[in-house]
């Protein structure tokens, strides 16, 4: 299996776009910078594409499915069955998501990365190297070769997905357990401690999210994982999720193949600040499209210096709130394409 793909270098933005992009937006009529981050939007997505006027109308969304051992400790308040029960609710389109993929026109990939069910479902691709990760609190999550077979997977969907083009790539997620993991994940890597980054979840009282965070915090110290400094690869392995490895895979091979990608939430957030742990070069590419209500997500939007589009309070995940920020996007798209400029309208610009 070759490994050495998910550090190799990424292409970076087009300074050249840029700045012919920034140029036309001070010629628009406008008064420069009134359009605020629809300018820069715009402005950064030329960049990405190398094209003259950006676009965001081919937008596939893949989401990655896995299940938690982890599970077993009682942190969240829905069982395991639940995420193979949803697997079948996204193919028949009765999911947010998939609701959101129709009205927005854009094509939904469900792919199973490593969840409890024995049997393929109808409208998945299934590509997990097990069924489920190990309980945390107890053992390594994964062993090395499992984690390079999730990356590989989120690789792999990329390059099938994208084969005949792309805009833009919507990534998310689903798996009973996973905020769990993301916030272990956030945990380890931030150097925070886990009740700082804990969240409700699937809807955890009180009580349930403190017992989340004790759960956390032992499994970080019997991992080793509560110190300075740690590596991503060992914080994946050891407390991380099939889905979230197959997320990190995905994002870095979407940046290798300029592609950028529109994060979702808490859980697709974390898998950003791993992916741009393993592999720096990454992190031009990802666009962060909302703050989520998860406790942890603002650490971990802070740690990666992202400005996100939208505050709606949403916490479902599955790249919900990701797909409600594309219409923003196509709409910088919009304008920077189609306004005037004051040439063009043969309107006076200002004295400067």
């Amino acid at each position: 299996m070759d490994k050495a793909w998910i550090a190799a270098a990424c292409p970076q933005p087009s300074e050249q776009h840029r700045l012919a992009a920034a140029a036309r937006q001070d010629a628009l009529t406008k008064p420069p910078g009134s359009l605020g981050i629809l300018e820069s939007l715009a402005i950064r997505l030329a960049a990405l594409q190398q094209r003259a006027l950006p676009g965001a109308s081919t937008v596939p969304i893949v989401l990655f499915a896995g299940d938690h051992g982890i599970t077993a400790q009682g942190v969240s308040a829905y069982p395991s069955a639940v995420t193979v029960e949803m697997l079948r609710n996204f193919a028949r389109g009765g999911a947010a998501i998939a609701v959101l993929a129709r009205e927005l026109g854009v094509q939904l990939h469900v792919v199973d990365a490593g969840t409890l069910a024995e049997e393929p479902v109808e409208g998945v691709v299934v590509d997990k190297p097990r069924r489920g990760t190990r309980d945390f609190s107890l053992e390594q999550a994964m062993g090395n070769d499992e984690l390079h077979f999730a990356f590989a997977a989120g690789r792999r969907a990329v390059e099938r997905i994208t084969a005949g083009g792309a805009d833009v790539l919507i990534l998310g997620e689903m798996g009973i357990g996973n905020t769990t993991s993301a916030a272990a994940i956030a945990a380890a890597l931030l150097g925070a401690r886990a009740e700082d980054v804990v969240g409700a979840g699937t809807g955890m009282t009180s009580d349930g999210i403190s017992h989340k965070a004790r759960v956390i915090e032992a499994a970080l110290s019997r991992h080793r994982l509560d110190g300075d400094t740690v590596a991503a690869l060992d914080v994946l392995a050891n407390v991380g999720g099939l889905e979230i490895a197959a997320l990190v895979g995905a994002m870095i091979a979407a940046a290798q193949a300029r592609v950028p990608v529109l994060v979702d939430g808490f859980i697709v957030t974390v898998a950003a600040l791993a992916a741009v742990r393993i592999n720096e070069s990454c992190a031009p590419w990802l666009i962060y499209s909302h703050r989520s209500m998860e406790r942890g997500h603002r650490l971990v939007l802070d740690a990666l210096g992202a400005d996100p589009i939208l505050d709606l309070k949403l916490r479902l995940g599955e790249g919900s709130g990701a797909a409600t920020a594309l219409p923003i996007l196509r709409l910088a798209c919009a304008l920077h394409a189609g306004m005037a400029t004051f040439e063009e309208a043969q309107i006076s610009g200002p004295d400067l």
